[in-house]
């Protein structure tokens, strides 16, 4: 009777080991499985923003690539660093994406003290996307070109406002920068994106903003806002009117501010492989690259768009913004 069970027992451990064989051949890796369910991309802005604008026309054409549905979400405050945490605390499982810019993902690890690690505890994905600032005013300021603003804001030293999405944004620490090159100060207004921040610029509840172009430009060809200077080597094909800061007299002030896609730390490799094939394919689109040069965006080039030139692009421009933002002694909290 023991010699029966214990037979009994072998044959059904040798059946186990041939059926798990047997799935494991067949059974499709996550990759070719993922995904199976909608995907969040975390925008850590309010909706109507660059950033978001930028992620919805992303999400849109990603999905016909994944064959699923992309939702975007807002979640706002701090400068994008509650965004940013959401999405390094949720599961690395490929289903939660982070986009965000410069300011989010590089200049806010110098201003806030994060529960996290900004380098080390998102994995990239790929670089997007990357636009100049551009120095816009109410209609109602009296200068008409940068010269004339830069001397109006001395004279009124400390009382400009000038809106940003916070604490460590693109707009605020461009904004910083501006104000340091000149030698006065600006009485910053936080909003929860740009996009808001906006709407009270054409409102004229706010003077000026040191904004990304693609934020600025509609408004700006609306001829409801005044345009100062663009903060790149180059004008704008989008606002060839709009001259360059080496242009208008202030070369110093050379900012571009680039955007990407992370996911939490520890997704798995080909899952992080099918999303960065996803973005690639959505920024080699016509369609995709001509909203983008519609607002002055610019596509990197194929070779940048991997995850190692985004993590390579993040570090470098960690060296290159901390020690000035710290030497600013600029705290977000």
């Amino acid at each position: 009777m023991k010699k029966f069970r214990v037979a009994a027992i072998a044959l059904t451990a040798l059946i186990a080991i041939a059926v798990a064989g047997i799935a494991s051949h067949f059974t499709p890796s996550f990759a070719q499985t993922y995904p199976s369910k909608p995907i969040t991309m975390i925008v850590p802005f309010a909706a109507g923003g660059p950033t978001d604008a930028l992620a919805r026309v992303l999400a849109d054409r990603m999905r016909q690539t994944l064959g699923e549905t992309i939702l975007v979400e807002n979640v706002t405050g701090a400068g994008g660093t509650i965004g940013v945490t959401r999405a390094v605390k949720s599961a690395p499982d490929g289903y939660t994406l982070s986009i965000g810019h410069l300011g989010t993902h590089v200049i806010n690890g110098a201003m806030y003290t994060l529960p996290f690690d900004l380098i080390n505890d998102l994995d990239p994905v790929a670089l997007v996307a990357s636009n100049p600032m551009m120095i816009v005013s109410k209609n109602d300021v009296p200068a008409k070109n940068l010269k004339e603003l830069i001397a109006w804001i001395k004279a009124n030293d400390g009382k400009v406002t000038a809106g940003t999405a916070g604490v460590g944004s693109g707009a605020h620490f461009s904004g910083i920068f501006f104000e340091q090159l000149i030698g006065t100060h600006l009485q910053f207004v936080p909003y929860r994106g740009t996009g808001p921040a906006l709407l009270d610029l054409v409102a004229g509840q706010i003077d000026i903003i040191v904004d990304q172009a693609s934020n600025s430009l509609p408004q700006v060809q609306a001829g409801k806002i005044r345009a100062y200077a663009i903060t790149d080597q180059k004008r704008l094909a989008a606002a060839p009117d709009v001259p360059t800061v080496a242009e208008a007299g202030l070369p110093e002030l050379q900012i571009e501010l680039w955007s990407g896609v992370w996911v939490p730390k520890g997704t798995p490799k080909d899952v992080v492989a099918r999303l960065n094939s996803a973005i690639v394919e959505a920024l080699a689109d016509p369609a995709v690259k001509k909203r983008f040069a519609e607002v002055g965006l610019d596509v990197p080039p194929v070779a940048q768009q991997n995850p190692e030139a985004l993590a390579r692009h993040q570090q470098a421009e960690v060296k290159k913004w901390w020690p000035m933002i710290k030497a600013a002694n600029v705290k977000g909290n």
